[in-house]
């Protein structure tokens, strides 16, 4: 069970998060609660489970990021792990996930790649490649973001 202050804290956490030197504090004061009651709670919250991860989401574009490609990776199971890390460590790359291959889609680890160009992102999935031993990628460019927002578990309002 979670206590009203958890899931106000969990309210306050889910969506964007203030752009400053401590948005701890500033969470905190807008709950009117200290700033080191807020880092206990969050702290509890994830010694027990309740939060797995804390991730940013960075609007790329504003970052000098014009473009980015879904790198699809089919790794031998056996170098999964290798492999994963190895390509996660690069600065470029935002996301890595192992996913299960189908008959249609034999590709099983998924990268998200950043850069400046489409040629860019191509260049860093050559590099990766290289590095990882792993030839058989696909690159799939957004072309347009229809969607991008955080799951929302508790209303900042009604947080029950």
């Amino acid at each position: 069970m979670l206590t009203e202050l958890e899931k106000n804290v969990i309210a306050q956490i889910q969506g964007d998060m203030p752009v400053c030197e401590r948005p701890y504090l500033e969470i905190a004061r807008k709950m009117g609660i200290s700033e080191d009651t807020l880092l206990e709670t969050l702290k509890s919250l994830r010694d027990r489970g309740f939060i797995r991860r804390f991730g940013a989401t960075l609007k790329h574009q504003k970052s000098g990021y014009a473009a980015n490609a879904m790198t699809a990776w089919n790794v031998p199971e056996d170098r999964m792990e290798e492999v994963g890390t190895l390509i996660a460590q690069n600065r470029r790359v935002s996301h890595c996930y192992r996913r299960n291959p189908t008959d249609e889609w034999r590709y099983n680890l998924y990268t998200m790649i950043h850069g400046k160009s489409e040629d860019d992102c191509r260049e860093i999935a050559k590099a990766l490649s290289e590095a990882a031993g792993v030839s058989d990628y696909a690159m799939l460019f957004s072309i347009r973001e229809l969607k991008k927002t955080s799951m929302k578990y508790f209303a900042e309002d009604d947080p029950s």
